[in-house]
């Protein structure tokens, strides 16, 4: 019977150290870090299913924009890029964006 060892969650690995530090990061938080990957941490998570192709679509977009660009960008800030654009555009053009166009024909 294998073993399971118990080990610490993530609260006590970086729990505060410092008097008076985790309740100065608990009203404040400020802005995400990125590291040089560029990755942000994100509070929220949603999940979306997709066709195969519409998949297949999105690998292929990933592994185009790592040619292109040199850099490995993952899916999710494919889409959430692509959701800004589109969010973008239904802000400033409201019925006549193209994403309430795709939705009103579907």
């Amino acid at each position: 019977m294998p073993r399971r060892v118990n080990l610490p969650g993530a609260d006590e690995l970086f729990r505060a150290t410092a008097p008076g530090e985790h309740a100065a990061a608990a009203t404040d938080p400020g802005p995400a870090p990125e590291s040089l990957s560029g990755r942000v941490k994100h509070d929220q998570k949603m999940t979306v299913y997709l066709t195969s192709e519409e998949l297949l679509a999105l690998e292929q977009a990933r592994l185009k924009l790592r040619g292109e660009l040199g850099r490995n960008i993952d899916r999710g800030r494919i889409v959430r890029a692509a959701l800004a654009i589109a969010l973008g555009d239904l802000e400033a053009h409201g019925t006549d964006s193209e994403i309430a166009r795709r939705l009103s024909a579907s």
